[in-house]
């Protein structure tokens, strides 16, 4: 599990680096995730790759309806809430699995 356990650590970093990376890093971190879940299937560790996933389609869904919105100003203070609440279950994720915790 400890290579699971990895893995999962680089997908959280990768996703942290969105804000440097011109938000590259989180592709290749749910491809990651994606191909790294089936061997995490009944660990601990499918929970931080369904974290990844998840926080990625749902981030991703925001950001699309987010950006529009910008042009009647709505849209900031959407982007500001997604950008704290990405980085909030990213970090959470980041420690957890640090820590040898499910998310």
């Amino acid at each position: 599990h400890e290579g699971l356990r990895t893995m999962s650590i680089i997908v959280y970093v990768l996703m942290l680096a969105s804000f440097v990376s011109f938000h590259m890093a989180p592709i290749v971190a749910v491809v990651l995730a994606y191909i790294k879940r089936p061997d995490a299937r009944g660990t601990i560790w499918e929970t931080h790759f369904d974290n990844v996933i998840s926080t990625f389609w749902v981030g991703t869904i925001i950001l699309i309806v987010a950006i529009p919105l910008c042009f009647v100003l709505v849209g900031f203070p959407i982007l500001f809430g997604l950008a704290i609440w990405y980085l909030y279950r990213n970090i959470r994720g980041l420690v957890r699995a640090i820590d040898g915790q499910p998310y």
